[in-house]
């Protein structure tokens, strides 16, 4: 393994017991299989009731070589990928949902861009118009549309979708980017984008294939009205930069190669 490049992949959970264990199975397979890289699975708990903590333990007992546990007693996807990224010494860390909604074959589309073509930050997107695949409720799409509409007008990004549950980024972003972060919670992943938008690092955006959870326990009307509040924060913070210290970097947010 000496000398490999190397790549974390964070599943952060809360009380999701009844689905983790099949989920870390079917990506340490498809890593297995796909994955040129040294890799790991990192499952990190932040505050489940239901016995997530106990599988995921027993997953690290039984595959160590592969698999890790943290366990946060705190809630917030965001206070986890925090915790667990910074920790981390791999090359790149990128973390996915555990109900794996976005289709694993994307994986490489997130990490190579970083590993082979000078990308910092790889997200996924369920709006590339044309060539994202995507089975959701019209709510949801409507919502999501929405939002990120809001976004791109708000804070002036060209990226299409911010909130795609599937992200990747170089141990230099981390080490740069994720400090600055504040939120805590789900706008922890437009907070990452825009703040490396703004400061120069280069952004891949790679459509994907998408299927929606329908299990899925997000609280929609306090998860917008905290984007809400996240956007309005994020745009005095861009003022802020405007008016005290000159233009932001150029944005650098393009796809990658294929």
């Amino acid at each position: 393994m000496t000398g490999r490049r190397t790549v974390d992949i964070m599943i952060p959970v809360l009380n999701e017991a009844h689905v983790l264990e099949k989920s870390v199975a079917t990506v340490r397979e498809f890593c297995a299989a796909n994955l040129p890289y040294a890799w790991r699975v990192v499952v990190v708990d932040n505050g489940s009731t239901d016995g997530t903590q106990a599988v995921a333990q027993r997953l690290k007992e039984q595959s160590p070589q592969d698999v890790d546990f943290y366990t946060l007693q705190e809630r917030g996807r965001g206070r986890a990928l925090r915790y667990a990224w910074t920790r981390s010494t791999a090359d790149v860390c990128a973390y996915m949902d555990v109900d794996l909604s976005t289709e694993l074959t994307a994986l490489r589309r997130i990490v190579d861009p970083i590993l082979e073509q000078g990308y910092d930050v790889a997200t996924g997107s369920r709006l590339h118009k044309g060539r994202s695949q995507v089975t959701r409720s019209k709510k949801r799409y409507l919502l999501s549309k929405t939002y990120n509409i809001m976004v791109r007008w708000t804070l002036n990004t060209r990226i299409r979708d911010h909130q795609c549950g599937f992200k990747a980024a170089s141990r230099r972003a981390i080490e740069r980017v994720v400090p600055q972060i504040q939120d805590q919670t789900w706008f922890f992943d437009t907070e990452l984008l825009v703040l490396a938008e703004k400061q120069g690092f280069k952004v891949a955006e790679v459509p994907v294939r998408w299927i929606e959870d329908q299990d899925s326990r997000v609280k929609i009307v306090k998860t917008a009205w905290d984007d809400i509040k996240g956007i309005l924060r994020l745009r005095v913070l861009l003022w802020q930069w405007w008016f005290g210290a000159g233009d932001p970097p150029r944005r650098m947010v393009d796809e990658p190669q294929r």
